[in-house]
């Protein structure tokens, strides 16, 4: 990476935020235009607005640069998507609503664009798989295990490893839409699809996890 000498119309400036938020902008489009290696710093500043100085105020390196737009573009999907209701009662209902959530994040075009962008970069750069991971399904994963745990706590459900549980049914969501869409065979999922998926996932993670009733034999 070359070295940038910076002056003192670069340093970041006091403005709340609003100039990072200006090259965060300008990279992912540069990013989601050109992926990882075809854009260059110069790409990045031009689709910001910015000076490559301004750049190097921020961020030390372009890796720097996209691995602090993916944890935060990652961040900012997961908490919304782990906005779950304090009722612990209703473990289908819940679950159904974060299934579809889920799937629409992940089948939205941008989302789908900046994924195939972090597979291609994280060969080269393990760190940003690492922290598209850690921000995104990890996240994710967390929040839904913690919620499934409230529905242990309650007896709406039964297992041993809630970690573990939400990271099944995030894969049972994903089953026959994601990979779908990450290889291009299809170029979107309709409502009714996305709905069915969700319904089967629903349905076989209940089947797996709901207690028992006391004195029913067992399901064949």
């Amino acid at each position: 990476m070359e070295a940038e000498i910076l002056s003192e119309c670069d340093a970041p400036p006091n403005d709340g935020g609003a100039k990072r938020r200006q090259v965060m902008d300008g990279a992912r489009t540069a990013f989601l235009s050109a992926g990882f290696d075809g854009a260059s710093m110069n790409d990045i500043a031009r689709a910001a607005g910015v000076s490559k100085g301004t750049l190097y105020a921020y961020f030390d390196s372009k890796e720097q640069l996209f691995e602090a737009l993916i944890r935060e573009d990652r961040s900012q999907q997961a908490e919304r998507l782990c906005a779950f209701p304090a009722d612990a009662s209703d473990p289908g209902g819940q679950l159904s609503a974060f299934g579809r959530r889920l799937i629409e994040m992940m089948a939205r075009p941008e989302t789908v664009a900046h994924v195939r962008v972090v597979i291609a970069a994280t060969a080269k750069f393990p760190r940003l798989g690492q922290a598209f991971y850690e921000a995104g399904p990890a996240y994710g994963a967390q929040k839904l295990a913690a919620r499934l745990q409230a529905f242990v706590d309650s007896g709406a459900l039964e297992m041993a490893d809630t970690e573990q549980a939400a990271r099944q049914f995030i894969d049972l969501c994903h089953s026959g839409v994601l990979k779908r869409l990450l290889f291009g065979v299809v170029d979107c999922v309709s409502p009714s699809e996305i709905d069915a998926a969700v319904a089967a996932a629903v349905d076989v993670f209940l089947k797996a996890y709901r207690p028992s009733r006391a004195g029913a034999p067992p399901a064949t």
